[in-house]
Parts: structure tokens; C-alpha cells; sequence
């Protein structure tokens, strides 16, 4: 018998309550970054995706030539007005020389790890080194994970935040103030980013929607765009990308589902892993805007995978799934069905 090894959501829950979300994604940025320094050894394909009118369920594949994963993900914007998650999603993990799955994962929790985690080590490149306020629209279920990958990679500790949702805002201050975090809630969107060096949007409607507008930009900001993420779906004003400085983790995706889809088809972008590893520029100077235009890519969820799988390894965080199908005779698949005791009528 092969049993796969799983992590189940309340075995995500307790190891992130074993190690601490903060040093959870402080680690995780780091592998996120080691798997960018080696970006062209990874197959690169835009994720499947099957739009309907309600949202969109997503197959994120991706394999480095040894181990090959995959993440399922949904994206439906009206779930929670029905009590139910705008996303959610599982993973695995493969050998490639065999095709046998060496990993499952929930990845509802580790995809809130894994985008804090690439918005962190973005921001390390891209941001200004004294970075020390964020505004964040939106305060949804990835706010609070932000707000740590931050604190993590630039030490930010103040947060000035507004969402159309008050009670979605209130939820972040009682999670985040006893964090050690100072909250200001924001009457609206401009008052949220004013004063901001790094301003985090993660909003929810599937809509082109502006809800940062140019003026609302100050020269030196770092924007940290994660929720416009799929076709017709947009945060920012166009304006701001036209004097800005852009950068996307797989250009092919984002020119389909990113901020990038309200501008030109040649509008001048940089591959993200151009810039960690030293073949492109990032932040040029202090006062430029420079804008992660983040949809997510599967590298970074092959990267939380291989990080989890190695975190939980060998503990009781993991239990086992019989998935396998691994006769003692390969060529045998029907005896399985006779050793499990099943009878076998004739056809009738």
C-alpha cells in the first residue's frame, strides 16, 4: 500500500499556531526568492482557467524537472455573502520521474502565506528601504497575512486601512492591534493612503474598477497590486501604471488577468525574477512609483508546497491518504478489486 502524505486544514492551522504566522512567511519569502533565482528551469504556462458568471476555478501547474505541482483554486467574489469562502484551494505534488503524488495540501491557508510571502520579497526589491506606514484597501481574509510579510520584510508596524465593509475592518483591528500593529481605519480610500509608503490593494469585485486613482499616488510609494487577478477584473487607475515602474511575475498571465490588461499590449513591463537575480533593475530611485502587479503564478505555490511538505515532514501535523492504487502486481489493477473482498457478479 502507498500512502501520500497530507496536510489537512486544521493541521495547516495548528503549524501555523505551532511556528507563528510571521516566521512561517518570513521563511516562506525566502524560499519564494530561492525558487525565483532559478525561474528558467520552470515550466511557464498561463493557468487553465474556466470563467462562469459567478467566478472562476483555476489549475496552476508548474514542475522543475525533479517534482511537479499543481494548485486547484477558486475565485468567487459573492461566496461570502452565502457564508463561504471567496477562495479556496488544495495541491500537490509529484515525482516526476515515477508520477506518483508525494504531497496534499489544503491551500486555502497556505495560499494566504504563500501571496504574503511573494508580496514581501517583491517589496524588498521594489519598495524604498525606510518604508515604515502601508495603507491596505481591502480587508479581507489576506489582509492580516500582509500585514505580517511586511513586518517581516521592511519592519512596517503602521497601517492606515479602509474597506466599503466595516465589519470586515473592525475584524482586522481585533486580529492585528494585539500583533503589536497601530491600526488608523480610514474614512475612504484617499484618506487611507495619505502619508502611506507602501500601499497594498486587495479588493474583491470581479469588475474594472479604480479604487486607487492617480492623484492618490505620491511620488516613492511602492503599490502592492494583488487583487485585480483575472480577465476584467482591475484596482488601479491606468494613469498610475503610465508613470510607473511595473513589474509581474509571468508576463504572458498578467498581460490576460493583471492591471496590465487596462493599457497597451507592448506597455513595458519586468519579470519580477529578472530583478532577484540581478539581470534587471528594480526600485531606481526614491522617487519613483513602482507598482507588483501580482496575479499569483505557480512557482510560488510549488514553493509553498516544497516548503510545507518539508516543515510538517515526519510530525503529527500530517495524516495519510490511501491514493494510490499500487497493486503487487502492476500489470494486475483488476485484482485489487478481488482482494477486497467485493464479489464479482456476472454480467447479466
Amino acid at each position: 500500500m502507498s500512502l501520500v502524505p497530507f496536510l489537512d486544514v486544521a493541521g495547516t492551522a495548528r503549524w501555523i499556531r505551532r511556528d507563528g504566522a510571521e516566521t512561517i512567511i518570513a521563511a516562506l519569502t525566502d524560499a519564494v526568492e530561492s525558487d525565483f533565482r532559478r525561474w528558467p528551469v520552470f515550466d511557464k504556462t498561463p493557468r487553465v482557467a474556466s470563467h462562469s458568471r459567478d467566478g472562476v476555478i483555476e489549475l496552476m501547474p508548474t514542475s522543475d524537472g525533479e517534482s511537479y505541482g499543481f494548485k486547484y483554486v477558486n475565485g468567487h467574489p459573492s461566496n461570502p455573502a452565502r457564508g463561504m469562502q471567496t477562495v479556496t484551494a488544495f495541491g500537490v505534488l509529484a515525482q516526476v520521474a515515477s508520477g506518483y503524488p508525494t504531497f496534499v495540501a489544503e491551500m486555502t491557508l497556505l495560499t494566504a502565506l504563500r501571496t504574503a510571502a511573494t508580496s514581501a520579497m517583491a517589496a524588498r526589491h521594489l519598495a524604498r528601504p525606510d518604508a515604515a506606514v502601508m495603507a491596505m484597501i481591502g480587508t479581507g481574509s489576506q489582509a492580516e497575512f500582509q500585514a505580517l510579510g511586511f513586518r517581516a520584510a521592511l519592519g512596517v508596524r503602521s497601517l492606515r486601512i479602509w474597506d466599503v465593509d466595516a465589519a470586515a475592518m473592525a475584524k482586522f483591528v481585533r486580529n492585528v492591534e494585539p500583533l503589536g500593529f497601530t491600526v488608523h481605519v480610514a474614512s475612504s480610500a484617499a484618506d487611507a493612503v495619505r502619508g502611506a509608503d507602501v500601499i497594498t490593494t486587495c479588493t474583491a469585485d470581479k469588475q474594472r474598477a479604480a479604487v486607487l486613482t492617480d492623484d492618490m499616488v505620491a511620488p516613492g510609494v511602492h503599490i502592492n497590486a494583488i487583487g485585480g487577478d483575472c480577465p476584467g477584473k482591475t484596482e488601479l487607475d491606468p494613469a498610475i501604471l503610465h508613470r510607473a515602474d511595473v513589474f509581474v511575475e509571468y508576463e504572458p498571465q498578467t498581460r490576460v488577468e493583471g492591471e496590465i490588461q487596462a493599457v497597451a499590449p507592448d506597455f513595458p513591463v519586468t519579470e519580477l525574477w529578472q530583478v532577484v537575480g540581478g539581470e534587471a533593475a528594480g526600485r531606481r530611485d526614491a522617487s519613483r512609483v513602482t507598482v507588483f502587479d501580482s496575479v499569483g503564478f505557480a512557482v510560488e505555490d510549488f514553493a509553498a508546497l516544497t516548503f510545507a511538505h518539508r516543515a510538517v515532514a515526519g510530525t503529527d501535523l500530517v495524516s495519510w491518504l490511501d491514493l494510490i492504487a499500487d497493486p503487487a502486481d502492476p500489470k494486475d489493477l483488476f485484482g485489487l478489486v478481488a482482494e477486497a473482498g467485493i464479489a464479482l457478479s456476472p454480467a447479466s
